[in-house]
């Protein structure tokens, strides 16, 4: 259930937005590097006190009153804490006695309240769990690998660093502070007397104050980065808010609908946002608007289909049972002249709905070239005037240059259709003109006849698949194809086919195509 709940487009952004988390991140692990620096820093700066108080105690002879006097005139100037050996490797003077008489130690001068404060909140917990894990990590193939002898408990006698420093070398050590987190260097030189070592200086010094610094610096840090961590969580839920569940309503709401039968929703989810995602909804909305339009479309073109169907099937089988009837050998051939028509007009039915599947399953995948609309106007009005079917003249009033880009062979069947209604409809002796001219960046082809034009409201039904008006002629004559398909070819190729009238009789067909751009 979690995972369905889970959106993988959230989950993205989500991993997308903690790279907010990068330089937090990348600071609470420097903070290693940073403190390691810092100890050496700490280090040199001891190294040179102890050595300008080794030079300065290297021009006397060594008392022990004499050092602690001075000591007592330093009067805290310093935080680091000097010893002063004699050759056999004795404390002989040491600032903790004597600076205002301190304990003799190396951290209880310093106040660890602040420290104990800033490492018990619960944050700061946290953050040293994180940095000791990575620390863990780290250390686990040196943990793994064999341990390494260590050197036996130091026996009596002055520390290792003090020894290094008697014998004319710089000694140092670093010790974990007793009851403390920090630890405490000692750093030892030398004290020379005309190029013999007379004693030793040792300046110490606890990393206490440098803890607390970074303990500081490491709880603003974690701060920053459950802050980031907080941030990016919310810009998770704004994004989650606002584009991954309105994506998952879309999705459920196309879900549904492919599920669905009947008519599709026209509005979806989010169609009012103007942004992207309304974009996609509006896009759905109107895939379903013609998914709908197209049904309604289908559907109805089932029913005109059976309808036409239907007529000349029932005549069939009325003359056939007539005939059937009847021993008069002139009914006979009456009622199989009838029989003949109506299959005749059944082929044609059948013809006309090859041509329409045809166009619509076929001219998706015409070739789309040049076409020069005047060369193939001329070619059908030579074949017009060749025909013989009826005394109707076919002229051509004007052609101006023009190019399209369509399938030469459905641009012709166009131009046949249009042509042969114009010439269907003329009465003998008339005229039919054709015009081609250019309209801007539209090729202009007009057809006008002289026949009795068209009633205003046929004026559209005229493109209607199975419409035919044709007064004083059998109906059943046409099926009442030629249009429609000329109006669904003009348009695949974004061109526009009207009719209207003109006066005083006869009606105009004008097809607009867009012009095929210059090359």
């Amino acid at each position: 259930m979690i995972v369905r709940w889970i959106s993988r487009i959230g989950l993205r952004l989500f991993a997308f937005n903690l790279l907010v988390l990068f330089v937090p991140v990348a600071g609470m692990l420097y903070l290693g590097v940073y403190e390691s620096r810092l100890r050496q820093a700490q280090e040199a700066g001891l190294v040179q006190q102890a050595r300008v108080l080794a030079a300065a105690l290297g021009d006397s002879r060594l008392d022990g009153e004499q050092i602690s006097a001075l000591f007592t005139r330093l009067d805290r100037r310093s935080d680091a804490r000097f010893r002063v050996y004699d050759p056999a490797g004795a404390v002989i003077a040491d600032s903790a006695r004597q600076m205002a008489g301190g304990p003799a130690d190396d951290v209880s001068k310093y106040s660890a309240g602040d420290d104990r404060r800033v490492r018990t909140r619960l944050l700061y917990r946290l953050g040293v769990w994180f940095v000791d894990a990575r620390d863990w990590v780290m250390s686990l193939p040196s943990r793994l690998s064999p341990p390494a002898s260590r050197a036996a408990a130091a026996a009596d006698g002055p520390p290792p660093e003090v020894k290094a420093a008697l014998e004319g070398r710089y000694g140092a050590a670093t010790r974990v502070t007793a009851g403390q987190r920090s630890v405490t260097i000692y750093s030892a030189v030398p004290i020379r007397r005309g190029g013999a070592v007379v004693g030793a200086v040792v300046a110490s010094q606890s990393t206490f104050r440098l803890l607390s610094t970074l303990y500081a610096i490491r709880l603003r840090t974690f701060e920053i980065v459950v802050a980031s961590l907080g941030a990016a969580a919310l810009l998770t839920a704004i994004a989650a808010t606002t584009i991954v569940r309105p994506l998952a309503r879309l999705r459920r709401q196309a879900s549904a609908v492919a599920q669905r039968r009947g008519a599709l929703p026209a509005v979806f989810a989010g169609a009012e946002r103007r942004d992207e995602i309304g974009d996609v909804a509006q896009a759905l909305g109107e895939l379903s608007r013609r998914t709908n339009d197209h049904i309604a479309l289908l559907q109805s073109f089932s029913a005109d289909v059976s309808h036409e169907l239907k007529n000349p099937l029932a005549s069939i089988r009325t003359a056939a049972e007539m005939m059937a009837d009847s021993d008069a050998p002139d009914e006979r051939r009456r009622f199989f002249e009838l029989m003949r028509r109506d299959v005749a007009r059944l082929e044609r039915l059948v013809s006309g709905l090859r041509d329409v599947a045809r166009v619509e399953g076929q001219i998706e995948a015409d070739a789309i070239a040049p076409v020069d609309v005047a060369a193939l106007v001329r070619e059908f009005i030579d074949a017009a005037r060749l025909s013989p079917a009826r005394d109707v003249r076919v002229q051509l009033a004007g052609a101006a240059p023009a190019t399209v880009l369509a399938s030469r062979d459905r641009l012709g069947q166009v131009i046949d259709n249009v042509l042969s209604n114009a010439v269907g409809f003329s009465p003998a002796g008339a005229a039919v003109t054709v015009t081609l001219d250019v309209a801007g960046r539209h090729a202009r082809l007009t057809i006008d006849d002289e026949g009795p034009g068209i009633p205003e409201g046929h004026l559209e039904r005229v493109f209607e698949r199975f419409f035919s008006y044709r007064p004083g002629e059998a109906a059943r004559e046409h099926v009442g194809l030629g249009l429609a398909i000329a109006r669904q070819i003009v348009e695949r190729y974004g061109g526009t086919i009207t009719a209207a009238n003109r006066a005083p009789r006869g009606s105009r067909f004008e097809i607009l195509l867009p012009v095929a751009p210059a090359r």
